[in-house]
């Protein structure tokens, strides 16, 4: 089973594994929202859209149906 970044809990950190490049926004992409790097749920808002993550030390807040795109491999601490 795919896990993605929308199915992860507030702050649960997870590894980028894959995502389809057409969907993903570039601005996204030039903030480090890349495979291999770490990300984590900081806080989602109260309807549930969007999602506040951190990646590579920035805080960006992307749409639930963005975050469904980008699939993730939750880190055990």
């Amino acid at each position: 089973m795919k896990i993605t970044l929308a199915q992860i809990k507030k702050g649960q950190k997870a590894l980028i594994n894959d995502f389809n490049v057409d969907v993903i926004p570039l601005k996204l992409l030039e903030m480090g929202c890349l495979p291999g790097n770490t990300v984590e749920l900081l806080q989602v808002a109260p309807l549930g859209d969007p999602l506040y993550i951190n990646v590579n030390d920035s805080h960006v807040a992307i749409r639930l149906e963005t975050a469904r795109q980008i699939e993730v491999e939750i880190i055990k601490e």
